[in-house]
This record gives C-alpha cells, structure tokens and sequence, in this order.
C-alpha cells in the first residue's frame, strides 16, 4: 500500500534545525524545557559540564571538552544555558568565555541567556523592564544581573529573587521553584511601569506558566530557556511561529 508523506508520525528529526545545548550536570531543566518547547523538526542534543561550583564553572577544560562533543553533530547553534555566568562574568568575562568555548565549536556560534534576553527585550520594544531570579540567585547575583542589563541600556524597574532560598549546586528535584510559586512572585512583585519581565535562571522551570502571566499582566515575559530557543532558532534561521510560550515566539509569524 502506498503512503502518503503526510501520514508519518513525528520521530523527533532535526529537519528544520538541529541545536546543542551547554548545561550543568545537576540539572534536567534546561534541556527538559528546550525538547517540550521545540516544534516539529527542531532537535536538541545535550553535552554536560561538571558543576562543582559557581566560581569555577566556567573555567577550562569543562566547558570546551562539552562543546568538543556536541561540535561533532551537525548543529545549527549552541545554547550555553547558565544566565548567571553573564551577570558574574560581565561584559568582558561573557565575551571572553563565548570566545573561548567556540574555538571548540568547529564553526557553531555559542549563545548565553543574558544575550539572548537582551535581544529578546529588544524585539518586543521592551525598555523599563523587570527581574525575576530563581531562588538560588542572592541580593548580589540580582544587582549585577540589573547591572548587566543597565549597561545594555534598559531600565530595571524591578529586580528580586524567589524565596525561600536554594543552594547552589542544588539537589535534582525536579523544579527549585513550582509554577504556583513563581507565579504569585511575579503577580505580586512586578510594578506596572515594567514594559516586559524576564525570569532568569536556566534552572527555573518557568516556562508553563508563560501564557498565564502574559495574560493577567498584558505584557511579554520571557524566561531563561525560552528565550534562549527563540534566539538560537533565529541563529538558525528558522524562525517558525510556537504557540503558547508567550508573545516572543509569534513574533516570528510577523
């Protein structure tokens, strides 16, 4: 019997695109949120980095023996899933580690959250905007996280982290935070002036609760993961529309 092309079910193929994933090895967030998020023909391949703290995360060889792995498929772009990395490294120090680890790309461009928030507030014409951390995030970690977005020209009108808090590294639980959680945190702490929100911490599992706030705040939130697929599938160039996580992706059927 002849089959029409049609009646194949999807079998998770990278036809549209194919993209890396960079995350710590104490977490399935990133890359659990990425593969529910990801429409019909975008792939996600994962390669983790040993996680022993904070302050050496990013240093040589774990960062660059993971995109070593991944630089072997034939990826499209890599997402390096660590917002904080950017807020603690700065300007400079984010440049400097995206330099780095792409000298073991073979030619893939590496994107980090912060970045792809930047753009991702750009694109919405978001200018007075408001920070929402995961609760393993510190008073510290959230004022250079409004600094690193100040120095990019936005005004944070709001900037908090979840309570109670979580250690970092963390216990694998599954979530540091439940959607009921972070949705009350944001209802109740984001002030109308803010044009657009972004929930950082690629280790929140933020993004099924997107649509709701959206809907009851009348304005783009974006989260860490999320706005990290929407850039690397615009690095990609496949800027294919996804529903039901937040104004950002229908962007793309502009």
């Amino acid at each position: 019997m002849n089959r029409n092309i049609s009646t194949w079910k999807p079998d998770g193929s990278g036809w549209r695109a194919r993209i890396g994933v960079l995350t710590h090895d104490d977490s399935t967030i990133s890359e659990s949120e990425l593969w529910t998020m990801a429409p019909d023909g975008v792939s996600l391949h994962t390669s983790r980095i040993f996680f022993p703290d904070l302050a050496t995360f990013a240093d040589p060889p774990g960062p660059e023996n993971a995109t070593e792995l991944l630089a072997r498929l034939p990826l499209q772009a890599i997402i390096y899933a660590w917002t904080v990395g950017s807020y603690l490294l700065g300007t400079a120090g984010e440049k400097e580690l995206v330099s780095r680890v792409e000298q073991h790309s073979n030619g893939i461009p590496v994107l980090m959250s912060a970045p792809a928030a930047t753009a991702g507030f750009r694109a919405v014409e978001a200018e007075r905007i408001a920070l929402i951390h995961g609760p393993f995030f510190t008073d510290d970690f959230d004022q250079k996280g409004a600094a690193y977005f100040q120095e990019r020209g936005f005004e944070v009108v709001h900037v908090s982290h979840l309570l109670p808090p979580v250690e970092v590294p963390h216990p694998n639980t599954g979530s540091v935070a439940t959607p009921a959680q972070i949705y009350e945190w944001v209802r109740s702490h984001v002030p109308s002036s803010a044009q657009a929100v972004f929930i950082g911490g690629n280790a929140v599992r933020a993004t099924g609760v997107i649509a709701a706030l959206e809907e009851d705040l009348r304005r783009p939130v974006l989260t860490a993961n999320q706005v990290s697929l929407w850039y690397a599938l615009r690095a990609a160039g496949t800027e294919v529309g996804i529903d039901d996580y937040g104004q950002l992706f229908k962007l793309s059927r502009r």
